[in-house]
């Protein structure tokens, strides 16, 4: 607001005039340019058969393995994380021998690669032709069967990646529980509650806002790891691209054609991670982060401000 001097005048307002950042703008359209290359150079090579891509983009075999490559991720994240909850809970267990088990099984699924792991459980058969439970060191046997009939190919992705997913799920878990303030469980405990009621009341729910970005990250990378069960025969969406093209010859389109499908779930599970994240930090910080729709709104209207400054 303007102020009166001395001779009773008042002075001049200054409008307020915005900084131009030329530097932003010219690498903005440098870079707008070679998008737009790249665009019109996938869309007109012919190479690329964006009509087989059509084609095949909903085909039945397509589909087939879409929804077998989701079951996949959903059970092996399922496990995953139920596993991971319990070895971050025993490696933290102030028996060493609890906590001992916990560190070798995480050392060494983590020092092994997902796929000889995958190979492994699928060559079981080799080790123990008869898969048993029962009695140990011997006694009797309760059920039991054949091991290529107990652990088929579905089965053998399943515990190749659910177990290899709880190894490092095991870390985040840890993680996420040391980021709590120690004070807060000695409050718990002098309260009378027990270690698992301080675990599941108190500690879990704050850590949430630390395990929640590395869990939706594990789960992304989890959903495009499927695409390794096609070594053992297990038609994933991968596998179901590659039976097609060994017949039609047109393996370019048909990866495009998966490419696709694991970029549409992979947006999904981000869009997902976004809010389940904006959720738990809620109590972070004053004001929560803006949501896309909010930023694209946010957006034009400055966009307007700017046009109508300009105009003006």
């Amino acid at each position: 607001m303007a102020t009166a001097v001395a001779d009773g005048r008042q002075p001049e307002e200054v409008p307020a005039i915005p900084v131009r950042h030329y530097g932003r703008w010219v690498v903005g359209g440098v870079l707008l340019v070679l998008i737009a290359n790249l665009v019109y150079s996938v869309s007109n090579n012919p190479r690329f058969e964006w009509s087989v891509v059509g084609q095949y983009l909903l085909s039945e075999r397509v589909l087939d393995g879409v929804v077998m490559m989701l079951e996949l991720t959903v059970i092996s994240m399922g496990l995953g994380i139920t596993l991971g909850v319990v070895l971050a809970v025993m490696r933290m267990s102030p028996n060493p021998l609890v906590s001992g088990v916990s560190w070798m099984y995480v050392w060494f699924v983590r020092g092994t690669p997902l796929l000889v792991q995958l190979l492994f459980w699928s060559f079981i058969a080799a080790l123990y032709p008869r898969i048993t439970f029962g009695v140990p060191f011997g006694g009797p046997e309760l059920f039991g069967g054949h091991a290529n009939v107990v652990i088929t190919p579905f089965v053998a992705a399943i515990l190749g990646l659910g177990l290899n997913e709880g190894a490092y799920m095991a870390e985040i878990v840890r993680a996420g529980i040391l980021s709590v303030d120690e004070g807060q469980v000695e409050s718990a405990h002098s309260l009378g509650m027990t270690r698992l009621q301080t675990l599941r009341r108190i500690v879990l729910p704050q850590a949430m806002r630390v395990i929640i970005p590395p869990t939706g990250n594990e789960t992304i990378q989890v959903l495009k790891t499927t695409s390794l069960v096609s070594v053992i025969a297990v038609v994933d969406l991968l596998y179901a691209v590659q039976l097609i093209y060994s017949q039609s010859y047109q393996q370019v389109p048909l990866l495009i054609v998966a490419c696709v499908w694991y970029l549409v779930f992979t947006t999904i599970l981000s869009i997902g991670q976004y809010y389940i994240e904006r959720h738990y930090g809620r109590g972070t910080s004053r004001q929560l982060p803006p949501t896309p729709i909010q930023r694209g709104r946010l957006l034009i209207r400055r966009m307007r401000g700017v046009a109508a400054r300009e105009g003006a």
